[in-house]
């Protein structure tokens, strides 16, 4: 894993695409806190980082769009999965790299704070606080990021994809609230994502009694639960829902607040994220 770590970070420090990366959220968080903190006085830091945290939406397909997507569309992914290393150290590798770049910028930011001190008083228990959500959530964004780009051989079809789906992600709490808190409501809904499922599971597998079974048996059990007590799903897409609200865990932090909860969930995305990338890429080893 260090070989492939030192290679991918090397490679992001020697062109143009992770300095750009740097850039761009250096330049939107200088943007804001030249408005926020030094024009109006606001002493309060973590409220520019929440502000500029709809930079993912493009920073995130930049940077992770190639990262899988190249090489099997080049095919040197076949000289990787060949190698005497384990799938595992290869994505964790690519991973750490990213978030190693990641990391630069955030350093930056986190003198912000120390040259706001010299105009006056303020909190660096919240301000870094922030900082610490802020890094935490460019980090699962990045492990979504990478995921996507190991299911498609077109950078530009990752990147699309990740925008779309971190967008999607920005503006769930928008989504959920178009529901009603109906038992009906959500049935039906669950029902779409059942089949939904379905689609994706046989897309993955190409197994079309599987698909269809599992999503005939998931229509049924819902059925079965919205006849016996249909009052569980009162409001349950919405407690759904509020699980890809990516955002709204980061908000606890943006207030100041150390969120253990919040903390445990940024991790569980990097895990899930990085476990599926690594179970797409070993699919591609045996085929």
């Amino acid at each position: 894993m260090p070989a492939i770590y030192k290679k991918e970070l090397k490679g992001y420090l020697t062109s143009m695409l992770g300095y750009l990366f740097i850039f761009f959220i250096l330049l939107l968080a200088g943007i804001y806190f030249t408005a926020y903190n030094l024009v109006s006085a606001y002493p309060k830091f973590e409220a520019v980082l929440s502000a500029v945290t709809f930079v993912f939406l493009v920073a995130v397909p930049i940077l992770t769009m190639k990262i899988m997507a190249e090489e099997r569309k080049q095919k040197t992914d076949q000289m990787l999965l060949t190698a005497p290393v384990s799938v595992g150290s290869i994505v964790w590798g690519k991973y750490l790299a990213l978030i190693t770049v990641y990391l630069i910028s955030v350093l930056i930011l986190s003198f912000y704070p120390l040259i706001m001190s010299k105009y006056g008083d303020i909190s660096y228990a919240t301000a870094y606080t922030g900082i610490l959500g802020f890094y935490l959530l460019g980090c699962a964004y990045l492990a979504i990021g990478v995921f996507l780009s190991s299911v498609t051989e077109s950078q530009v079809i990752a990147a699309v994809l990740t925008f779309v789906v971190l967008f999607l992600f920005y503006v769930m709490d928008g989504i959920s609230s178009f529901f009603s808190q109906k038992a009906f409501v959500s049935f039906l809904a669950f029902s779409v994502l059942l089949i939904a499922a379905a689609f994706i599971i046989y897309g993955m597998i190409k197994n079309g009694f599987l698909a269809v079974t599992i999503g005939l048996i998931g229509e049924v059990v819902l059925l079965c639960i919205y006849f016996v007590k249909s009052s569980i799903f009162e409001g349950a897409i919405q407690s759904f829902l509020s699980i890809f609200d990516i955002n709204s865990h980061y908000s606890n932090f943006s207030n100041g607040i150390l969120d253990i909860t919040g903390i445990i969930y940024f991790v569980s995305i990097i895990l899930i994220c990085i476990f599926l990338t690594i179970q797409s890429v070993v699919k591609r080893r045996w085929n």
